[in-house]
């Protein structure tokens, strides 16, 4: 008989769906598994006032595949510009649970993004005064600064002194990558967590040069080392509350990858569950996902806890080669490889 495994159904508390057709294309992979995901704001344009962002939920919600049970939970893209008046709007709308600090040309959709954390002062006294969290893309932009580097150095240029200036203000680390992330966010004050990802869990940097260049391990903040990839495994298996699941599934088509400057970002809304299940049995902590996937995010955002549940069976598949993509094609993590557990179908 098949290992089963029932967990409450989980959230995902950082994911990029685009938009249009990209978006009808993995929107369903998300909603069949988690019940709610913080969905990030950095399309084209990106959504900075709170109007973009609602219109953007209605989107979102139209595109549900029939007979789905999925909320998406909105952020707002801060700007050099970002007014508080913004940030009183989007904590009164009840749908925006937080407000993303993209480091201006950090990542995908972040040109528009932060110059000088000093240009942010209204907008985090605003969120401060109306408990709004703060969603960071940990990694300096400075070209002197190697890109392995970048985290780490963000956290002393940018994080540890933000966090002591707004002793009150929610903070999520979002997708952290080295030992130095892992341990600011287990010490820090209280108000500070982190998302972590599959990706850095499953894979160090070495991914990246397996036989030729990898684009489609190609995300930012890279993979790291392996010390650093068993420094997320180790908080993981003590069940730190402080860190929860994040996929940062970011689609982009085959030929945005495939080319002489490819995009950042890893798609695994179509098996993602079902990777940190296969993740969390190798180290000997599957009793520890339920709370990494269904509790810990819910804890610090003030969510109710799921009442459903999903059950996960022992049961190799294959990921498929591609799934489509519009008029494109989309390359999955594990593409043409075997997953070790699967969802189990609704009844």
């Amino acid at each position: 008989m098949s290992q089963q495994l029932t967990l409450r159904r989980p959230d995902d508390a950082h994911l990029h769906l685009r938009d249009g057709v990209a978006l009808a294309a993995v929107l369903g992979f998300t909603a069949e598994r988690f019940a709610r995901a913080v969905v990030m704001p950095n399309l084209a344009p990106p959504l900075t006032t709170t109007a973009m962002a609602l219109s953007y939920r209605e989107r979102i919600r139209a595109a549900l595949p029939a007979g789905a049970h999925f909320e998406p939970l909105m952020t707002l893209y801060l700007t050099d510009r970002t007014s508080a008046a913004e940030i009183e709007r989007a904590s009164r709308s009840g749908a925006i649970v937080g407000c993303k600090l993209y480091p201006a040309g950090a990542t995908t959709h972040s040109d528009s993004g932060v110059t000088d954390i000093a240009r942010l002062e209204p907008a985090l006294e605003a969120m401060n005064t109306f408990d709004l969290p703060l969603q960071v893309h940990g990694e300096v932009t400075d070209p002197r600064i190697d890109v392995f580097d970048r985290e780490a150095r963000f956290i002393e240029r940018v994080l540890a002194p933000l966090c002591e200036r707004w002793p009150r203000l929610r903070v999520v680390f979002e997708h952290v990558t080295t030992r130095e992330a892992v341990s600011f966010v287990r010490s820090a004050r209280d108000g500070v967590a982190a998302t972590v990802t599959p990706q850095h869990l499953l894979h160090n940097r070495n991914a990246l040069f397996m036989g030729g260049i990898r684009p489609h391990y190609y995300c930012l903040p890279l993979l790291k080392t392996e010390p650093d990839r068993l420094s997320l495994l180790e908080v993981l298996a003590e069940g730190h509350p402080r860190f929860f699941l994040g996929t940062d599934s970011a689609p982009h088509a085959r030929d945005a990858k495939e080319s002489a400057c490819g995009c950042a970002g890893i798609f695994s809304a179509h098996a993602a569950i079902e990777l940190y299940a296969e993740i969390f049995e190798s180290e000997g902590m599957l009793s520890r996902l339920q709370g990494f996937a269904s509790e810990y995010a819910a804890g610090f955002y003030r969510w109710p806890r799921n009442e459903d549940s999903i059950t996960l069976v022992k049961q190799p598949w294959t990921v498929p080669a591609s799934y489509p993509y519009g008029t494109a094609q989309l390359v999955p993590l594990r593409a043409g490889e075997t997953v070790a557990w699967q969802l189990r179908a609704a009844e």
